[in-house]
């Protein structure tokens, strides 16, 4: 089955990536359910969220269900099996020279893959994704050889490259995409109205290698749901206290400014910057983070879903879609993951040293590099 327009990730509900309230086990295997039930019929996951509990409570919320229903997402690439958390970056990736040569990436990924599938309570993905990887994901042939031999054994269907966990790695996916794009399916980038930049370098690239795109972070940290407001107070830990002080008010004065061609379609905001995505070639996935969010006014997460879950098949025109991206562009807002000029060594798993080629290959794209 192939991917639908709409997907339900297993990051939602706090439980594995600190978005608001923590759901209890019931409520979370609930709203999968619910999910479902709204029309929802791609299912994301990774074997990393909870070392594998994630796997295991969406295996137990869509068991009994017919499986041709519904398309199923796997990402592996965190050794947790082997590998110590090291702390603030997580679990080192399964290509990291501490733990492996790349002669044994291939029994890595078999393994991983199948121990994810069984928790998850089936025999093969839908699409299989490399999650967040390091430099040796983006250029190893023995990585890609490994994922490859993975569709070749039926544990998936199709293969996928999942980029993060920040945002960028832009000229690291030009290059990956002439290396190794006709071995790939689909790819994972951030994108909503509010950070167009810089994914929108990268989707002439996908379209020219015939690559999908899956698309997250759709809700802007719950900004689309429509229930943050200017004084919202995060709990302690929650992931978006990271981002700077101002940043919901300041993307609700850009949303206001965009609500005119929302309402024109008759759409709620997560359906608005969900049809933004998708009105733009190739993206054909948007999968959002459902967040309960603290505080008694506080939408009920599970009236978010069954909302999403109706979320009517129409696309903006082109220069409607322009010009949501002029109101929210922000290019340059941030410093991207990935080769940089800022690294001499790479002392982190996201982060690594520019390679020459790659300052070659952004002048053949037409890219300028000040950014």
């Amino acid at each position: 089955m192939q991917l639908t327009q709409t997907a339900y990730g297993t990051w939602s509900g706090g439980r594995f990536m600190h978005f608001g309230e923590t759901l209890s086990e019931e409520r979370f295997l609930g709203c999968i359910k619910i999910a479902y039930d709204s029309g929802i019929r791609t299912f994301v996951t990774s074997d990393v969220y909870g070392n594998g509990k994630a796997d295991e409570l969406l295996g137990k919320a869509l068991a009994g269900i017919d499986r041709s229903t519904y398309s199923l997402v796997g990402m592996i690439g965190h050794d947790f099996y082997d590998g110590q958390r090291k702390g603030s970056q997580g679990y080192p990736r399964f290509t990291d020279p501490e733990l492996r040569g790349p002669e044994g990436y291939d029994e890595f990924v078999q393994r991983a893959t199948k121990l994810s599938l069984e928790r998850c309570g089936t025999d093969y993905f839908d699409l299989l994704m490399l999650h967040n990887p390091d430099v040796h994901g983006y250029t190893s042939e023995a990585v890609w050889n490994a994922m490859s031999r993975a569709k070749e054994n039926g544990l998936t269907r199709q293969l996928g490259m999942a980029p993060g966990p920040a945002n960028g790695f832009t000229l690291d996916l030009l290059d990956f995409f002439e290396k190794f794009g006709h071995l790939i399916d689909w790819t994972m980038l951030i994108l909503n109205p509010l950070e167009p930049w810089p994914s929108n370098l990268l989707l002439p690239a996908c379209q020219k290698h015939g690559i999908k795109v899956l698309t997250r972070v759709v809700d802007y940290g719950g900004v689309f749901h429509g229930d943050l407001g200017g004084n919202h107070t995060f709990k302690p830990g929650d992931h978006r206290t990271y981002r700077p002080q101002g940043w919901v008010e300041h993307g609700m004065e850009k949303v206001e400014r965009m609500r005119p061609v929302a309402e024109k379609y008759n759409l709620t905001l997560l359906e608005f910057a969900s049809i933004w995505n998708l009105s733009q070639t190739p993206v054909e996935c948007v999968v959002p983070t459902f967040i309960q969010e603290a505080g008694e006014d506080a939408r009920l997460i599970e009236d978010k879903i069954r909302e999403f879950g109706k979320m009517p098949d129409v696309r903006l025109g082109a220069e409607e879609v322009e010009a949501i991206r002029r109101i929210g562009d922000n290019t340059g807002c941030m410093s991207l993951k990935g080769a940089s000029n800022r690294h001499d060594t790479s002392e982190r798993c996201d982060e690594w040293p520019m390679r020459s080629e790659l300052l070659e290959l952004a002048q053949r794209e037409g890219l300028t590099t000040d950014w």
